[in-house]
């Protein structure tokens, strides 16, 4: 049986057996019979990381250790609110952080981000509306039929198995899952790693 540890671009995290290009970290979510609680962060930092680093090995959902989270791609994992990793995507982390417009330190990067995409207590995503016209490649908005994600003038579907086929993109006010400081990021040239199921890098 799966484990409960693949994320949505809406920031469910569902039990599910699609493998992901990216992992992620919260914090510990998890208990030790591999169940998560209702908690859905325990820290502000994020971060959105490489499989594999190191040739390090890791147990998932071990005692006392980070749930390790997992993203379809990175569109994925900025929509959820993740971060590039400043040890294994060191060069991803600095260009993420410039494009956003950030110096200093990162962890008022991460406040402001966690301000941006959690509504604290009830642990849910903050969503926020726009017109589609003022959206830049990589975000990711609430369809009609779902979250899906806006990537060279198309509109592709997303289900927690991949990207459906592409629709035209459409015109008007949307609701937004992409936080508004990853959107600078998007806007300023930052590109995310998306799927090869949908033709991106």
């Amino acid at each position: 049986m799966p484990l409960q540890n693949r994320v949505q671009p809406t920031g469910d995290i569902l039990a599910h057996p699609a493998r992901g290009l990216f992992m992620g970290n919260r914090g510990i979510l998890h208990d030790n019979n591999k169940s998560l609680g209702s908690a859905r962060w325990r820290h502000k930092a994020w971060v959105c990381c490489v499989t594999e680093f190191k040739n390090r090995k890791r147990t998932l959902m071990a005692p006392n250790h980070y749930t390790e989270l997992f993203f379809h791609d990175e569109a994925v994992a900025l929509a959820a609110g993740h971060r590039p990793c400043g040890e294994c995507r060191r060069a991803d982390y600095h260009a993420f952080l410039n494009a956003a417009g950030h110096s200093g330190s990162v962890k008022d990067f991460d406040v402001s981000l966690h301000a941006a995409r959690a509504i604290p207590r009830v642990f849910k995503q903050n969503r926020h509306e726009a017109d589609l016209k003022d959206l830049p490649d990589g975000t990711f908005i609430q369809s009609c039929a779902g979250p899906a994600l806006l990537w060279q003038d198309a509109l592709y579907p997303f289900q927690p198995n991949g990207y459906l086929a592409a629709t035209p993109r459409p015109t008007g006010t949307v609701t937004v899952l992409t936080p508004k400081p990853t959107l600078q990021a998007l806007w300023n040239g930052y590109r995310p790693r998306v799927s090869k199921d949908l033709g991106g890098s």
